[in-house]
Order: C-alpha cells, then structure tokens, then sequence
C-alpha cells in the first residue's frame, strides 16, 4: 500500500501540512498522524488509506510502489536500498535526514 515515509515525502512536496491533507482527504487530524507515526507501512482502516491516496492523487502525486517504474513525467522521491541491505535506510537514524540512501529525483 503506502508507507508513512512516502505520506511525508508526499505532503512535503506539496508543501502541505498535516491540517491540509486531513481537510483535502476529509479525515481528522490525528488520524493523519498516527498514520504518519507508523514505523514502516501504514496500518489502518482501508477506507482512509484510499482516501488519502486520492488526495494525493488528485493534487497530482503519483505513489511508487517498491521496484516499480513511473508511469508520469515530473519530480518524484523514492528511497533507494542499499544492495544486500534488509533493511530500510530510514532505520539508520545517522542524524541526517538526507543520508541513508535517500535520492530525489528532478
């Protein structure tokens, strides 16, 4: 589905905040958070998971699912693995936010 990585990413490229996609994706507040505190993919409720991918999608965001390809033209973030590597780069925690494998693409 989505992680609460890619729900970040997506909001800051919008330059959104939680209050703005809650009210574009009409759900509340704390539940965009609790989505966004989710340690990898998002657990909840299908129907607001939709929801905030329609938002998303309507402003124009395409999610990219693990080793999938664009289907769209334009910016977009995907966090790399590193090779061998189980495990999410975000788990690092190095201290610096752009480290850990992190690209983003122009």
């Amino acid at each position: 589905m989505i992680t609460a990585a890619q729900l970040r990413a997506a909001r800051v490229l919008l330059g959104i905040d939680q209050r703005r996609l809650a009210e574009l994706s009409g759900l509340s507040v704390p539940t965009i958070q609790r989505m966004e505190a989710s340690e990898t993919m998002i657990r909840g409720n299908v129907d607001s998971l939709v929801k905030v991918i329609t938002a998303f999608e309507a402003a124009g965001i395409e999610m990219i699912d693990e080793g999938a390809v664009s289907n769209s033209q334009g910016r977009g973030v995907r966090l790399k693995i590193k090779a061998g590597s189980t495990k999410n780069p975000a788990d690092a925690r190095s201290g610096n936010k752009a480290s850990g494998g992190a690209s983003v693409r122009t």
